[in-house]
C-alpha cells in the first residue's frame, strides 16, 4: 500500500513538472510570436515609407506650404497698386487669355491668394516655349533673379508629382540643369536670365505672375 503510495506522488510530481515546462516553452513561444509581430509592423511601416504608399505626409506639407502666411510686412494682404502690375498680351493660343506680372515680392501661398482674391485667377501655368519666353523676357527688367509660377511638386524619388494649381495638365517643362532633382523646395519659379525653371522653397518672397 505504501509502495503504491509512493509510486503515485512520484507520477504526480513528474506530470506537474511537465506541464510546468510546458507553460513555459508557451509563454517563451508568444513572447516570442509577440516580437516577431512587432518586428514585422515596424518593417511594413519602413518599407511603406521607403516605397510611397504613405503620402500622408507629403498631403500635410502641401496643405501647410499652400497656405497664405499671416502678414509680416505692411500690405502683405492688400490688393497691389497699378504702378506694381505688368500687363502681357494673350498668346497666340489663347488671345482672350490675361496675364499679369507682379512686381511686388510674396510667400508663394500669398501670390496665390492674391491671384484669387483681386483677379480671380491663378498663379500661372505654362503649357509652351513660347509662352515661356514671353514671361521670360518680361520679367526680365526685375531685380529678383526668380518670379513665382504656378508648378508644385510633391513626394520624392519615384514618386515625385508634378501639377499646376489651376488643375491643367502637366504637358510642358523647361527645368535649368540639375533640376528638379530631390531638393530645394517644392514650388516652382522661372528664372529671369534664361527663363529655366528652378525649384525654390515656398515661403521664398517672388515677384509672380498671375493668368485670370
Amino acid at each position: 500500500m505504501k509502495l503504491c503510495l509512493i509510486l503515485s506522488l512520484v507520477l504526480l510530481g513528474t506530470v506537474s513538472s511537465f506541464n510546468l515546462k510546458n507553460e513555459d516553452i508557451k509563454i517563451e513561444t508568444s513572447d516570442k510570436e509577440e516580437t516577431l509581430n512587432q518586428e514585422q509592423v515596424i518593417s511594413d511601416e519602413e518599407e511603406s515609407l521607403a516605397s510611397g504608399e504613405d503620402d500622408s505626409w507629403w498631403e500635410k506639407e502641401e496643405a501647410s506650404e499652400l497656405a497664405p502666411v499671416p502678414a509680416t510686412k505692411e500690405g502683405d494682404n492688400v490688393c497691389p497698386k497699378e504702378e506694381d502690375i505688368v500687363h502681357l498680351a494673350g498668346t497666340s493660343g489663347c488671345q482672350s487669355c490675361r496675364f499679369l506680372l507682379i512686381r511686388q515680392s510674396k510667400t508663394f501661398g500669398n501670390a496665390e491668394s492674391i491671384c484669387r482674391r483681386c483677379y480671380r485667377g491663378r498663379l500661372v501655368s505654362v503649357h509652351n516655349y513660347n509662352f515661356n519666353s514671353l514671361i521670360y523676357r518680361t520679367s526680365q527688367g526685375l531685380n529678383q533673379a526668380q518670379v513665382w509660377i504656378g508648378g508644385r511638386i510633391t513626394g520624392w524619388g519615384r514618386c515625385k508629382r508634378f501639377f499646376w494649381l489651376d488643375g491643367s495638365s502637366w504637358n510642358f517643362a523647361y527645368w535649368a540643369a540639375g533640376q528638379p532633382g530631390n531638393g530645394g523646395g517644392n514650388c516652382v519659379a522661372l528664372c529671369t536670365r534664361g527663363g529655366h525653371w528652378r525649384r525654390a522653397p515656398c515661403s521664398r518672397r517672388l515677384p509672380f505672375i498671375c493668368s485670370y
